[in-house]
């Protein structure tokens, strides 16, 4: 992360994997929460930069039948599947719903809240499948978040929802899936993946640009 960003306040972050960063390389920044944020952080010069983007809405793909089976479920319902639709907190709820459709399970509304403490407890199994596919979904676009960026200084993952289930991201297959791109395996490997946990991360990157 930028020094002048950490001179301001302690930017904290939570591991999921650490790797080696490439220094000055960009960093590729995604927020999973009310929608789906995704932005470039460069540096030119010894200035730096953020690209914006609309990348949440770029188009969700699956990685097995299941997976397509859950986007089939969605695309009846949205027309366009974003991924946005299944990585936010809207998106948790729709998974949980495309799931027990898929399966053939009667369940009752849960709001994102709900899913995520019922899985962190151990106490809802299709709660549980919801979020774990809500990682692996997140491993798998940050992946594309960092091919699309050449961010090889690493990816942070921000948002109100990845700061309560770090432990859960470390556990699930959000790595696996994140270098699981064939011939760019290896050019994943060594990038490392944050989870930002600072409660004012978003305050701290205004007060940088003062």
């Amino acid at each position: 992360m930028p020094k002048d960003i950490l001179q301001v306040g302690p930017l904290l972050w939570g591991s999921i994997r650490s790797g080696t960063a490439d220094p000055g390389a960009p960093i590729a920044v995604l927020g999973p929460g009310t929608g789906l944020g995704v932005a470039c952080l460069t540096s030119v010069g010894g200035k730096h930069s953020v690209v914006a983007s609309e990348g949440g809405h770029a188009t969700l793909s699956g990685t097995c039948e299941r997976e397509d089976a859950m986007i089939r479920v969605l695309r009846a319902r949205f027309g366009h599947v974003s991924a946005e639709r299944a990585l936010s907190g809207a998106g948790l709820e729709n998974l949980l719903n495309a799931i027990a459709a898929v399966d053939g399970i009667q369940t009752s509304p849960l709001r994102a809240a709900e899913i995520t403490e019922n899985a962190l407890a151990g106490r809802c199994q299709i709660c549980s499948d919801a979020l774990k596919t809500f990682c692996a979904f997140l491993g798998s676009f940050a992946g594309n978040a960092a091919l699309t960026f050449r961010a090889t200084g690493g990816v942070y993952i921000a948002g109100g929802i990845s700061p309560r289930i770090v432990e859960f991201i470390r556990n699930s297959e959000f790595r696996q899936r994140f270098e699981a791109k064939g011939r760019f395996t290896q050019y994943l490997q060594p990038v490392p993946s944050f989870v930002i946990t600072h409660p004012a991360a978003t305050f701290l990157g205004l007060l940088s640009m003062i």
